[in-house]
């Protein structure tokens, strides 16, 4: 168990005020800001449409019925992404026997016309890849001149579901796959999605197991470069996230792989693993008409620190310049670690400090002085700066430092405060979460629960070296 010590609103997310220079550019809405400043955008990268598709058996093979598992066009979910603040969006729908062509002949048109109708919008395509023998995983392909035929052919050749006879049911064809996009030029991104949904307890993996996890990343470092932390369909009351096992539920609306001080994802990042954590919607059916889930944007935010243009976004993606929020708790966050005669490193980044130098975290948020989008204000009551290395039996050895009102300096909208560590033995990571609640540790979250009462934001890590 890992060794813990203690000592942790909200609004529509404020719009990134940038002069925009809009234009087509090889086949992907390409937008340029006047100053070339980075700034922290809003996205989403999983968000179904009408092409996430179901299927007439009767006929062979199988017909696609447009709209059978989402009835928004593309066009649709980019405008709800706009009005709920977002800036960024991958589409991703589901694929299926032969669906590759419904991506090439329907999807693709329609990503087209999206971007036409919503430019403000940098609109990425992509999928939910159905990954051979485990689940799913958000698939985003890099902007540039190839990118119709880039989707097409992955999902053609490795996607589980392209084929009916199960042959695709193996590790070695989801290495394959990622030798494959690994070997591409520009990479593609992939995310793994809502990753302990079919586990059956609490450390009791079901379709993706850890193990699972470092072998696509060993395999494609620069493709598998995280997971949802806090996966969709949020507004399912019954099923939060539809981990539907009584026993394996979301923790604060965060898949346990996350939420577990100690557990999966410390245990990959004290190893030295540069693997992010992201927050998504999942969005298929709004719950306005019964459905499980927000719009894009709505409750759930993924932000990345880089430039209003495709490019930058995935460079964000790949490089963990990236937190995640639920219910617009805050809209900005910089976590900075210092050390003399160091530079200092910010998230996805890493600090080489001396052995006799003092660890300096800084931590700074706004919070929205707007309502969030269920018509609250909400306040945060404690952020917690975590910190982990190895341990000398192998397992994270974590500890968390709780930071409350009193300890910050708050002006306006911002929170800040500054805080030392101990210096990490040979290697570490320094993270940062915050929540609406009072739980000091996040609790597994009940049937009936209001996903607005329960907020959360999760930082993604700083790494140390120490020489």
């Amino acid at each position: 168990m890992p060794r813990i010590f203690r000592v942790s609103r909200a609004a529509c997310a404020r719009r990134t005020a940038l002069s925009l220079l809009l234009t087509a550019c090889v086949g992907h809405v390409h937008a340029a800001d006047d100053t070339g400043a980075r700034s922290w955008l809003a996205g989403d990268h999983h968000v179904h449409s009408e092409w996430s598709v179901k299927w007439d058996d009767s006929t062979s093979p199988p017909t696609p019925i447009r709209g059978g598992d989402s009835p928004y066009s593309r066009t649709r979910n980019a405008e709800e992404a706009r009005r709920h603040g977002l800036t960024w969006m991958v589409h991703t729908d589901h694929g299926g026997p032969g669906h590759s062509d419904v991506t090439r002949d329907s999807a693709w048109p329609a990503l087209q016309q999206a971007r036409r109708d919503v430019p403000e919008v940098v609109q990425f395509h992509g999928m939910e890849f159905d990954v051979p023998a485990a689940e799913h995983a958000s698939l985003i392909i890099a902007p540039g001149a190839q990118e119709a035929d880039t989707l097409v052919d992955i999902e053609r050749r490795f996607n589980r579901s392209e084929v009916s006879d199960g042959s695709r049911e193996s590790p070695e064809a989801m290495l394959a796959a990622l030798r494959h996009m690994q070997g591409l030029q520009p990479r593609p991104l992939m995310f793994v999605n809502h990753p302990s949904r079919t586990a059956t307890g609490v450390g009791a993996w079901g379709r993706v197991e850890p193990a699972e996890l470092r072998a696509w990343q060993d395999t494609a470092p620069g493709v598998l470069v995280g997971m949802e932390g806090a996966p969709g369909h949020q507004a399912d009351r019954r099923h939060r996230g539809l981990y539907r096992n009584d026993a394996a539920k979301t923790f604060g609306g965060f898949d346990q792989m996350t939420a577990q001080v100690g557990g999966i994802w410390d245990s990959m990042l004290a190893e030295g693993r540069r693997f992010w954590i992201t927050a998504t919607s999942d969005s298929h059916r709004n719950a306005d008409i019964g459905g499980a889930d927000y719009w894009p944007g709505e409750y759930s935010k993924t932000y990345v620190h880089a430039r209003h243009e495709a490019e930058d976004i995935v460079d964000g993606l790949r490089q963990g310049r990236v937190f995640a929020v639920t219910g617009d708790l805050i809209d900005t966050l910089d976590l900075q670690l210092s050390a003399e005669g160091a530079a200092t490193a910010t998230m996805g980044g890493t600090l080489i400090m001396a052995t006799d130098a003092k660890l300096t975290v800084r931590v700074s948020v706004t919070v929205p002085a707007e309502k969030n989008f269920n018509g609250d204000r909400n306040a945060i009551d404690h952020i917690d700066v975590i910190a982990g290395q190895v341990g000398a039996d192998g397992q994270p050895e974590m500890t968390v430092q709780t930071v409350r009102p009193a300890q910050w300096t708050q002006d306006g909208d911002r929170i800040t405060f500054e805080i030392e560590l101990p210096t990490p033995r040979a290697q570490g990571f320094v993270r940062v979460r915050g929540t609406s609640t009072t739980e000091i540790e996040p609790t597994m979250d009940a049937i009936g629960e209001d996903p607005w009462q329960d907020l959360w934001f999760y930082s993604n890590p700083v790494f140390v070296e120490v020489r």
